[in-house]
């Protein structure tokens, strides 16, 4: 294999484990030999993990790619530790062609240090010596003379002479502790580093697990076990919508839930509440998860009113306390204070909520959490947890280069950290709306009562991260409760409701059965009710507005010829959707209809029979049913799903914040459908 190979090999296989690393935490590099384009000779060069990547999941494109002799002559213009960030700018300067990732703040690391191969990690096991009180003799007893202490510093240009300079005075260690950071190793080849890295983080666990307190958040607190899982994931899924609203006070959040035994333990003694307060330390924990959490400081079977009432006042200190930690620390030069809500919020017996502007970013904070919960035992079991002080946090915090960073993400798109719930979603419209909404940032709930059509729709449009199917029957009041408990479980709460589900029967008056006209008011009138209803209570409970959106359809206004019932029930849905406009606005919920028409490709209810009863009502072969519906129509267009997911988007996307009440045709032009 090629340098390269083995590189991206080992990087995979360490990324893997999260007790390794964290995600996008650490990195890897190796030297070899390359070619020079102008010369033609052989050229030293340095491969290193860039900036932002995830040894997981890295690829050779993310890899940047420099000039060994180039980089190691900066120590002769290096400036010093006060000057160190200027430096970053200097590794462009360096770079071998072009391409390949940006280098990172530990480029330097790599290239300074004597050694054909080094990985620097954040493992779980080796960060709990990083930040116990007593770390360096701790380090010397667990290792001897086979690892190195080295004292906090931030990362950068002087870190990577520091631990250049400790490799060069001990020649036998195969790497160092990093004080309240992590870990770097080092080998002459690639196998060998691993081997190193590994050795470090399984003798610093083995070291814990044979030396350490068995019960190192101290004994439980009566009362503060965990709920059993049926009553805690109620608990959650009622908290859930007012946390996430509390958390995007002042930017909107997408929330992850969690409630995994490590956290529960945790909640659960006596410990928790001292050391939750003295925050994580490795700079790529509290980059994620903010210096410290919120805290509930409530039993679970506390009456949820008063937990309400608690974590609305814990709220409001907690934004009090990070804008006083922010003016003791921030300098003229410093970035602006960029929101003052946590991150994490930890709910004894329930579980951790964790928050980002997209899932990925709020799942990812909760498992940097579990790692510093991890960090916490492990530093508590064999010593005192001591982390990084908040000077040195808020250094990394409002680091200039993070600000950079910050900077360079791409601009948010339109639907970015709204969650929806399409009904009907598993086919025709629904799946339009549905992949619309997606690819405008929405994290989407594929709700259909066809399982297999939701998880289809679901797996179409991404991962987890950005939609889940829920099979449910929008007729049934314990169904769509269970819905919206799963959203709101699955994104930490709801934005945008589209009521799609429905299903149509063309019949005349005199062969319309009780059955008929239950069947299609069941599921578009009481359906479309039942879920605006249990959408409105978290939509309410967040207090964020939020979007109530009707499919209903031209024939809510048109008299069409055999339509009894499921135009009465089109009709039901239309004025739902005036009354609730007035009800649901002093809470900044809007609520507004679109009437499609003649939208046959895709559409379930046209393959289950509709488009043939249509066709014979209309004289006409069913395939030519698309035809002569755009044909009546005053563009001579046919309408389409996707038409109708572009008038949703319209509706929603922040152009029309003060439209609510509205319907819009979507038909091409009915003029029969007009609206007077």
């Amino acid at each position: 294999m090629s340098t390269v190979e083995d590189l991206i090999g080992r990087s995979n296989r360490l990324g893997a484990d999260r007790g390794n690393t964290n995600y996008a935490g650490g990195n890897t590099s190796a030297k070899g030999a390359g070619t020079d384009p102008v010369t033609g000779g052989p050229v030293d060069l340095l491969w290193v993990k860039g900036s932002g990547g995830d040894l997981g999941t890295l690829t050779e494109a993310g890899l940047a790619v420099l000039r060994l002799d180039r980089l190691r002559a900066l120590t002769g213009v290096y400036p010093g530790v006060e000057r160190e960030d200027e430096m970053v700018a200097v590794f462009d300067y360096c770079l071998h062609g072009r391409g390949g990732a940006a280098p990172s703040i530990d480029t330097a690391m790599h290239g300074l240090v004597d050694a054909a191969h080094v990985d620097h990690l954040h493992p779980d096991a080796g960060i709990a010596f990083a930040t116990a009180a007593d770390g360096e003799a701790l380090t010397k007893e667990c290792f001897g003379d086979r690892v190195v202490w080295l004292p906090w510093r931030r990362p950068g240009f002087q870190l990577g002479l520091d631990i250049a300079a400790a490799k060069a005075a001990h020649p036998r260690a195969v790497g160092v502790i990093l004080g309240g950071h992590g870990i770097t190793a080092w080998g002459n080849t690639s196998a060998e580093c691993e081997a190193n890295s590994l050795e470090i983080i399984r003798t610093a666990q083995a070291f814990i697990d044979e030396r350490g307190r068995p019960e190192p958040f101290g004994p439980t607190i009566d009362g503060y076990t965990p709920l059993p899982e049926p009553e805690r994931h109620a608990r959650a899924a009622a908290l859930a919508p007012l946390l996430r609203g509390l958390a995007s006070t002042d930017r909107r959040q997408v929330g992850h839930y969690t409630d995994t035994s490590v956290v529960l333990d945790f909640l659960a003694r006596a410990e928790h509440p001292r050391l939750a307060a003295l925050g994580t330390s490795c700079p790529d924990h509290f980059l994620r998860t903010k210096v410290r959490p919120l805290v509930l400081d409530l039993p679970p079977t506390t009456p949820l009113d008063e937990v309400k009432e608690r974590l609305t006042q814990l709220h409001a200190q907690y934004r009090a306390d990070y804008a006083a930690y922010y003016q003791q620390h921030a300098t003229p030069d410093s970035p602006p204070m960029r929101g003052a809500d946590p991150a994490i919020v930890l709910i004894p017996g329930i579980g951790m909520f964790s928050y980002g502007t997209n899932k990925q970013t709020a799942r990812v904070a909760g498992e940097f959490y579990l790692n510093a919960i991890n960090v916490m035992a492990g530093a508590h079991a064999i010593s005192t947890y001591q982390p990084i002080s908040e000077a040195e946090k808020f250094r990394i915090e409002y680091w200039t280069l993070e600000e950079a960073k910050l900077q360079r993400l791409p601009k948010p798109k339109p639907l970015t950290a709204r969650i929806a719930l399409v009904t009907g979603a598993g086919s025709g419209i629904g799946r339009a709306i549905a992949h619309r909404l997606a690819a405008e940032g929405a994290c989407v709930v594929i709700a259909d009562r066809n399982p297999h059509s939701a998880a289809t729709v679901a797996a179409e449009i991404g991962d987890t991260d950005i939609a889940i199917p829920v099979t449910v029957d929008v007729t049934d009041t314990a169904a769509v409760q269970h819905a919206i408990q799963q959203t709101v479980l699955a994104f930490g709460g709801i934005d945008l409701i589209v009521n799609n589900a429905g299903l149509s029967i063309s019949k005349p008056l005199l062969q319309t059965t009780d059955g008929d006209w239950d069947l299609q008011h069941n599921v578009m009138a009481r359906g479309s009710f039942l879920v605006s209803r249990e959408a409105a209570r978290a939509l309410i409970d967040q207090n964020m507005g939020g979007d109530i959106i009707y499919i209903t359809s031209k024939n809510s206004v048109f008299a069409g010829p055999n339509n009894i019932a499921y135009g009465a029930a089109k009709a039901d849905q239309a004025h739902q959707v005036r009354l609730l406009a007035a009800e649901l606005g002093p809470h900044r919920i809007r609520v507004n209809g679109i009437n499609p028409d003649g939208v046959v490709q895709g559409s379930g209810i046209f393959t289950s029979g509709w488009g043939a009863q249509r066709a014979a009502t209309y004289g006409i072969p069913e395939n030519q049913l698309s035809a002569f519906y755009a044909q009546r129509t005053l563009l001579k267009q046919e309408t389409l799903p996707e038409h109708v997911a572009n008038a949703v988007y319209a509706l929603t996307a922040g152009d029309l914040t003060h439209t609510t009440g509205l319907h819009i045709p979507v038909d091409a032009g009915v003029a029969a459908a007009f609206l007077r």
